[in-house]
């Protein structure tokens, strides 16, 4: 593990630390540098919207000189969805007027924030993402931020929480299995904060 490590909150200053995160895991938890138009693509997509809406819900790992590891979640997330709609989406259709090819699938879900409905929304609300930098994960800094999360969660009487997944990510999938996350008959993977 990377020394010194601390789970905290977000701060404003943690934004380009928690984009080039987010870019470096973004192939289904590999680098993904260079594949789209802008390495701001990805970020501005899953992780952008959340450091804007509910930097209450985004926890780093701080290992000192940059942040390398973050949690980032919505705690209502058909608030969130309208929130994103209304607030975040005619900026980015700005930013990325005309998408390429490779680019067009993630634009679709940047102008979409509905696909974030998914049918077991009401017994779990909140949604999270998480990526960790490689030398950091099998570390336990993953499970810290999602307890981290859970917590927060679970004190605020939020009962449950989703997240969707790229099938081709197996660690990942191993990882969540692990927590005790369950698939869900949607495809989505739920779990209680309590």
């Amino acid at each position: 593990m990377i020394e010194p490590v601390e789970i905290r909150l977000y701060r404003p200053a943690d934004r380009a630390d928690v984009y080039d995160v987010c870019v470096r895991t973004a192939a289904a938890g590999g680098d993904a540098t260079g594949i789209y138009s802008s390495d701001d693509l990805m970020p501005d997509v899953f992780a952008g919207p959340y450091l804007a809406f509910q930097p209450d819900l985004a926890f780093v790992v701080d290992v000192g000189d940059r942040v390398a590891g973050y949690v980032i979640a919505a705690a209502d997330t058909r608030a969130f969805v309208e929130r994103v709609r209304q607030e975040w989406v005619p900026a980015f259709t700005s930013k990325y007027p005309e998408p390429s090819p490779t680019d067009a699938p993630i634009v679709a879900m940047g102008v979409g924030p509905e696909r974030m409905l998914v049918p077991e929304v009401d017994q779990f609300p909140a949604h999270l993402h998480i990526d960790l930098l490689p030398e950091l994960q099998g570390q336990g800094c993953g499970r810290a931020l999602i307890d981290t999360l859970r917590a927060e969660l679970a004190r605020r009487g939020i009962p449950g929480l989703h997240l969707t997944m790229d099938p081709a990510n197996l660690p990942a999938r191993a990882f969540y299995d692990r927590l005790g996350f369950v698939e869900l008959p949607s495809g989505t993977l739920g779990i209680s904060t309590s």
